[in-house]
């Protein structure tokens, strides 16, 4: 695409004009690319758009491209390109033979750090936090091949009040500060056991005003035993016993989902950032920033002001002096730039905090703009579930990921009668990402898992089988030469978009462009294939190069959207 962009910016600049050229691909009748440019000219210039499209046409046809078979003028002006057979043939073979052929340097030796799932010790790992690690590891995913070095990071509650709830809920249950108590419970049942303590203490506090005073009680306990990095006392052993339990829990989950957080543990890479290890950076930044004006006391709290800035104020320390979420959040980014002063930061959450969120980085922005700008928040909505999956009144009215990756795999196994892993974890991840970040989504196992839509299986299967194709015969793919006929030069006009894709997929930071894409690609392999003899053809060699492309295409789209592309299905 940039060549063809040469070529018309080339011609549109002996017509002495300086506009930003545009050009898009219309649909295939009008040609392969299309611009504009004549019509804007022609505005600016008082003249006629198809007279200046003609001198346009004519110096993009002078400069003799071999890019370039024919140009055409349409409807006022519009000036439409059709690529030469050898500028398809070398772009497919450019898929073929380059390993890097669609990936981007937009964020080349840059130090990116991704902070995604953030999922909170003492509870369950539910169906937000789950598509919030599947948009995350595809970002990161997106960003590492567009040339970054890709940190992915967790960020998570482990102080606090809901943790107070659970420990009071725990101490209940082990008939008080009894950390031997904890050796009677079976390991496959200790996230439950958590869950319901969780439950039994959130339960309590709101009918209780005498377990409320306990709960905040503990809740200070809790704090001075992080402050301490107290280990020995009864209560301290069990909270970090059952902080551990919990953690253990969610790497489980990562490691059936594949990913990035489980293979940076293998390497030895920080993946948790606890708030109870970020929080007293947080707090000693806002005390700080507190004598220089940037924090200001209210009633006894400490807040930031944010009606100066468009925004609302947010208490940072309570009344109590205990820092709120806000302080941590903010010790948090601290950390992860002193860990990595990074290049720039994505925090991945829901779109309920955008407010709250641009209070932090506003306050951030006072005493440290670098980190402020660097970060991007991106948020998405709610994941919405039919098809049976129902909400745990013992975890507190959630959808857990367990769940919701169980009736998916009971809907393959009902389609497939047979367990495959790969497919039930790709039709989650795909079902989550081919939706436009940002908005709700409804999610539907059945749907999910069917090999006749827009799926993650479809999308799998399609590789299995041209994989399939391929290996019935031991000849080479060969493009030299190679005349395309029609359903061929569909074929490699939609495989010569790739690129353009991923390079739209990383600028705007969503992973959807990648999941449209592939199930066009898809349908045009479909058409090509119905219409088209391959093994056995005269043109076996060309065609068998349109393939390898086609396979290679899927296989390193379903690789960023964090799916595995099997040869067999």
């Amino acid at each position: 695409m940039q060549e063809i962009q040469n070529l018309v910016a080339s011609a549109v600049a002996a017509q002495g004009s300086d506009i930003n050229v545009e050009i898009t691909r219309p649909d295939s009748q009008f040609g392969d690319f299309t611009t504009n440019a004549a019509l804007l000219i022609a505005n600016k210039q008082s003249k006629k758009p198809r007279e200046v499209a003609e001198l346009i046409k004519q110096d993009i046809l002078n400069q003799k491209s071999d890019l370039v078979a024919k140009v055409d003028i349409a409807g006022p002006g519009f000036i439409n390109i059709f690529l030469s057979n050898q500028a398809l043939s070398n772009s497919v073979q450019k898929t073929i033979n380059e390993p890097d052929f669609a990936n981007s340097n937009l964020y080349k030796n840059q130090v990116v750090v991704a902070e995604y799932s953030d999922p909170n010790p003492f509870k369950v790992l539910h169906v937000g936090h789950l598509y919030t690690f599947i948009v995350g590891d595809a970002i990161a995913n997106l960003l590492e091949m567009a040339g970054a070095t890709v940190h992915a990071v967790n960020f998570g509650g482990d102080v606090g009040l809901h943790v107070a709830k659970a420990m009071w809920g725990i101490l209940c249950k082990l008939d008080g500060e009894n950390p031997e108590g904890l050796k009677a419970i079976e390991a496959a049942g200790r996230v439950d056991w958590i869950s319901d303590a969780y439950v039994k203490g959130s339960t309590g506090y709101k009918q209780s005003e005498q377990t409320q005073k306990e709960v905040v009680e503990l809740n200070k306990k809790i704090y001075a035993i992080v402050a301490a990095q107290d280990k020995q006392s009864s209560l301290a052993q069990i909270f970090w016993t059952c902080r551990q339990w919990s953690y253990d829990y969610f790497d489980t989950i990562y490691e059936r989902l594949g990913s990035r957080f489980t293979e940076q543990k293998k390497r030895g890479e920080r993946v948790y950032y606890p708030e109870s290890e970020n929080t007293q950076l947080g707090l000693d930044t806002v005390k700080q920033q507190l004598k220089k004006g940037t924090y200001q006391t209210s009633d006894g709290a400490v807040v930031f002001k944010g009606e100066p800035y468009g925004l609302h104020t947010r208490v940072f320390i309570n009344s109590e002096g205990l820092p709120t979420y806000e302080t941590k959040d903010l010790g948090c980014n601290m950390a992860k730039w002193r860990d990595y002063h990074f290049d720039k930061s994505i925090i991945i959450t829901g779109n309920d905090i955008v407010e709250y969120m641009k209070v932090v980085l506003k306050s951030i922005e006072q005493f440290e703009p670098k980190l402020a700008t660097a970060t991007t928040h991106i948020t998405h909505g709610m994941v919405r579930l039919s098809g049976g999956i129902k909400m745990s009144s013992r975890e507190g009215n959630v959808i857990k990921a367990t769940d919701v990756l169980d009736v998916t795999a009971q809907s393959a196994k009902d389609i497939a009668e047979q367990h495959n892993q790969a497919v039930e974890i790709g039709a989650v991840k795909y079902a989550f990402l081919k939706q436009r970040l940002g908005g709700d989504i409804m999610y539907d196992p059945k749907e999910s898992v069917s090999l006749a839509g827009n799926s993650g299986p479809y999308i799998q299967y399609a590789h299995a089988r041209a994989c399939s194709i391929l290996t019935k015969t031991s000849s080479q793919p060969d493009l030299a030469g190679f005349v395309l006929q029609e359903w061929d030069r569909r074929l490699a006009l939609k495989i010569s978009q790739y690129p353009e894709v991923i390079a739209l997929a990383t600028q705007e930071l969503k992973p959807h462009h990648i999941c449209t894409y592939l199930y066009e690609l898809a349908q045009e392999f479909n058409r090509f294939y119905e219409n088209q003899k391959v093994v056995g053809s005269s043109e076996q060699a060309g065609r068998l190069g349109l393939m390898t492309a086609y396979t290679k295409i899927l296989a390193h789209g379903l690789k960023i959207l964090g799916i595995e592309a099997p040869e067999r299905m």
